[in-house]
């Protein structure tokens, strides 16, 4: 059993109009979707933060020094990485592979598109990484919002067919091609489409953040 701290890396793009959830542009208009994408961010980081199961990592489009991200607050705790060139696959891919490799840590990589992706929903995926090679929690779209790995595992992130609703069924079938122990969770809702809006908390607000 590994009793290392996974680090948490959330992948995130700044928040600003035109930029992000253009999809929800048509409901929202360009700044109330930047400013839902903020929101979003700053919840999905306190929430991983909250979890208190290891660090905490912002990976960014642009780098962390781009004008994009002044004004854009974040906790002194979070610490700060560029995701770089290439598709989200291979972004993701050198993500993991840094981590598993370079600091010698389980990772749990995720989006800041789920609201759902509660503080114990961290802990439990965290929990049960310790006994499996990977974690998945899916999305109702078919996409997934988490994925937990011990290793590299480049297989999972190569050539995917990103934004479709056969990510995750995808991605189940390549973990259990290199015969990984595999823990998926129920499925979560981003929120993407005008039509997801319905799946935020409460709290939130559509509007003002």
């Amino acid at each position: 059993m590994s009793t290392k701290q996974p680090r948490l890396v959330l992948f995130a793009k700044a928040p600003h109009a035109g930029a992000v959830k253009t999809r929800l542009i048509p409901a929202l208009g360009a700044q109330g979707a930047a400013e839902l994408a903020h929101h979003m961010l700053s919840h999905t980081l306190q929430q991983a933060l909250d979890a208190q199961i290891g660090p905490v990592e912002l990976c960014m489009s642009p780098p962390p020094q781009d004008p994009a991200w002044h004004g854009i607050t974040l906790p002194d705790a979070v610490l700060r990485s560029a995701q770089g060139e290439g598709d989200l696959g291979q972004r993701m891919a050198r993500a993991a592979e840094r981590v598993t490799t370079q600091y010698r840590q389980p990772l749990l990589l995720l989006g800041t598109d789920c609201p759902s992706l509660t503080t114990a929903r961290l802990i439990a995926a965290a929990r049960q990484l310790q006994t499996h090679d990977a974690v998945l929690v899916p999305a109702t779209d078919g996409g997934y919002v988490l994925i937990g790995l011990k290793s590299p595992c480049p297989e999972v992130f190569t050539q995917m067919p990103w934004s479709t609703s056969s990510v995750a069924s995808e991605t189940r079938r390549r973990m259990d091609a290199l015969h990984l122990r595999v823990w998926q969770d129920w499925p979560l809702h981003d929120i993407d489409e005008p039509t997801d809006l319905v799946h935020l908390p409460a709290y939130f607000s559509k509007r003002k953040h």
